[in-house]
């Protein structure tokens, strides 16, 4: 079983169960660098454990995952693991935020610890990133007193201290309130314009279609559909997708 070693992220026939219950169903992905990657799809059609599996938070029963040239499986070494997951950077449904620490802190704490940078060289770095998503002013505050949408902001700047070749996005703008939604999607609309690969689970359509070079449509543990995005709106190939789209918009 070989994968496209070329692309920064490949998946064969990947599948994961939890018990009976079959939540990918032998997924295949070629993505290369600097790809932008919309996920849609109904509650429970196997998004999120998706990506998931690409830093192995979610590891998977059959096929391959490869990551930047390194399978990902139950053999895959504390070092190899440890080295991807610190070139990709995931951005949660809930924010993950560290409450006991401020903004500043939060965003400092893994290149620090990761990556063994000075307590200031970090501190500089999370300033900048700070102001990259708009929020410079917030550096001295602790979570609880920022709004959804800043808090998501600040996890995405802590997720870029790391500097990573792929950011994963699990539907970072769900929990928030309407009025929250486009401050977060702004600030992943500037980023996409930058080198980074990203995959991002969403049910923001606009954003798929402004932002995405590819849509890849999941129902039922399935890959349904997979193309650009004038096509997958425009004109769907499944029928499927087709009912999907007339229920949303």
């Amino acid at each position: 079983m070989n994968v496209d070693t070329d692309s920064v992220i490949a998946t064969k026939g990947v599948t994961v169960s939890f018990g009976d219950f079959q939540a990918l169903k032998g997924i295949d992905v070629d993505i290369k660098q600097g790809e932008i990657i919309v996920v849609l799809g109904p509650s429970g059609s196997g998004k999120s454990t998706f990506i998931r599996t690409l830093n192995r938070l979610q590891p998977h029963d059959g096929g391959q995952v490869v990551v930047d040239g390194v399978e990902l499986d139950e053999d895959t070494t504390v070092a190899d693991l440890k080295r991807i997951r610190s070139e990709i950077g995931f951005v949660f449904q809930q924010f993950e935020l560290f409450p006991h620490l401020t903004v500043l802190e939060n965003v400092a704490l893994a290149p620090q610890k990761v990556k063994g940078m000075k307590k200031t060289e970090a501190e500089e770095l999370a300033e900048g990133l700070l102001e990259k998503v708009g929020i410079p002013e917030q550096k001295n505050k602790y979570a609880s007193a920022l709004s959804g949408g800043q808090q998501q902001r600040v996890a995405i700047a802590r997720a870029l201290a790391m500097d990573p070749k792929i950011m994963l996005f699990d539907e970072p703008t769900s929990a928030l309130d309407p009025e929250m939604i486009k401050e977060v999607l702004d600030v992943m609309i500037a980023l996409a314009k930058e080198d980074v690969t990203m995959i991002v689970v969403t049910h923001e359509m606009g954003f798929a279609k402004e932002v995405g070079d590819r849509i890849m449509f999941f129902d039922e543990g399935h890959l349904v559909e997979e193309s650009t995005p004038d096509v997958f709106f425009d004109n769907p190939k499944e029928e499927r997708s087709k009912l999907f789209l007339e229920q949303i918009l």
